[in-house]
């Protein structure tokens, strides 16, 4: 590598590294617990394309490659913007591990929103949402909010926290994975 390419490439680094860092900044996630429940509602505002963002979200058969403790994530039904997603993962925190199988009735409104609940897995209950907005500032608001019932036990004092830390990952990882390839699809661009 040639040190013109070396500079260039620490340079890239450290913008996507401010890139993040600005990220953490504006990532907003609050849990709340009752009657069994969880209701999780998480945002990030980004300075992305908005197709790029729905291109990871919609992107089923590659989230278990990004997004921390999902195992494997799959379409096994599509008809027009109706899917069913089968996801495996796991759950948890130091002694806590559960694994989790969920099938999901997914409904696209593409560049929008995605809506899924469970009909299937060891989630009694569970529905989702994806939200993109674009903002005034020129940045895209991702949002999702959530509920869910676990089919299995989960301890009282560390559940809340749990879902908190995970769901707060994974989102965290969803984030990364639109800013990396929006990073590489302006580089692309720039070369052209």
């Amino acid at each position: 590598m040639s040190a013109r390419a070396g500079m260039a490439a620490l340079i890239l680094a450290c913008a996507l590294c401010a890139h993040v860092a600005a990220l953490a900044q504006q990532l907003n996630i609050e849990t709340s617990g009752r009657d069994g429940a969880i209701t999780v509602t998480a945002s990030a505002d980004m300075q992305v394309d908005t197709r790029t963002a729905w291109g990871v979200i919609s992107d089923y058969d590659h989230l278990a490659e990004f997004v921390p403790d999902m195992h494997s994530s799959r379409v096994v039904q599509r008809d027009g913007d109706k899917l069913v997603v089968e996801q495996t993962g796991e759950f948890g925190f130091l002694f806590f591990q559960q694994p989790v199988e969920v099938r999901l009735a997914v409904i696209e409104s593409p560049r929008e929103r995605i809506v899924a609940r469970a009909v299937g897995g060891n989630l009694r209950e569970m529905e989702g949402r994806y939200t993109l907005q674009d903002l005034p500032s020129g940045e895209v608001r991702l949002s999702y909010s959530g509920r869910l019932v676990p089919d299995f036990a989960v301890p009282p004092v560390i559940g809340k926290m749990v879902v908190r830390r995970e769901l707060g990952r994974q989102f965290a990882a969803v984030v990364k994975e639109i800013m990396r390839r929006d990073a590489l699809e302006r580089g692309a661009a720039q070369k052209r």
